[in-house]
């Protein structure tokens, strides 16, 4: 009697059991799928890579390049008017034979209105002849504002005084005067140590120079701005730097500048 009890639930729990596995589904495993994937992808890329060609298209005649006439005005304020009016003939010769542009001086608007006209060769050259009438505008020398005509890497920078620090009455006054320095030697030593030209506008700045110069050229101006009276006697305070330590620095700079080129 004993066997035949023991043999009962046995024979229940085995049909317990095959119930609870057809009722559950076997899940496919997601590594099965992505190998599937990666398989159907191989299969389907049997077409080899086609050489894309790049498109040739033939070159531009300057006819076409030319549509309506441009024009750029460049305002002269009243303290550029007399030597606008001395030197127009060395701003006219380049811009007109160099250039091939058309240029006048209008004396309703106070502007100095270039235009480009049938002759008129680059499209660059617009450009070139407003920056060279913009730069001598600001104060530059005619001589060294024909650079801009005559070469591509030089450029025009400006900035005010206060934008690097808000100074106000002497204060200002002080940072201007060690821009300058006496009789313009520190200007002067900042221009020819750095290959630029610079030009000092009550509290604007107007560098010219290639790129790397006139970055070298702002950072000394900035030190000199930033120095405060007490670091005069530091020259390793953090503000700014004395104008001895300000030469010092240019000349480092731009000896490892003339190593590299």
């Amino acid at each position: 009697m004993d066997t035949v009890t023991d043999s009962i639930p046995t024979a229940s729990t085995t049909s317990e059991s095959k119930d609870d596995s057809e009722s559950f589904t076997k899940v496919k495993s997601k590594k099965t799928q992505k190998r599937k994937r990666g398989q159907d992808g191989v299969d389907m890329d049997t077409e080899e890579p086609v050489a894309s060609k790049r498109p040739q298209f033939p070159p531009i005649s300057g006819d076409k390049l030319q549509g309506s006439d441009e024009m750029r005005k460049i305002p002269v304020p009243a303290h550029r008017y007399t030597p606008l009016k001395e030197n127009w003939l060395k701003i006219f010769t380049p811009i007109v034979e160099n250039l091939q542009l058309q240029v006048r001086f209008n004396l309703k608007t106070r502007n100095v209105e270039i235009k480009t006209c049938k002759e008129t060769r680059d499209i660059a050259s617009l450009t070139k002849a407003a920056d060279f009438v913009k730069a001598f505008v600001l104060g530059f020398q005619v001589e060294d504002a024909l650079a801009l005509i005559r070469l591509d890497e030089l450029f025009l920078e400006s900035f005010d005084v206060t934008d690097v620090k808000p100074l106000k009455g002497d204060h200002l006054s002080r940072a201007i005067g060690r821009i300058a320095g006496k009789g313009g030697k520190t200007k002067f030593t900042i221009e020819n140590v750095t290959k630029t030209r610079i030009v000092l506008a009550e509290t604007k700045v107007h560098l010219l120079g290639s790129f790397q110069n006139i970055k070298m050229a702002r950072t000394a101006i900035c030190n000199l701005i930033l120095v405060l009276k007490n670091d005069l006697l530091n020259p390793f305070a953090p503000t700014g730097s004395p104008p001895s330590k300000v030469y010092g620095n240019i000349r480092v700079v731009a000896s490892r500048a003339a190593e590299r080129f």
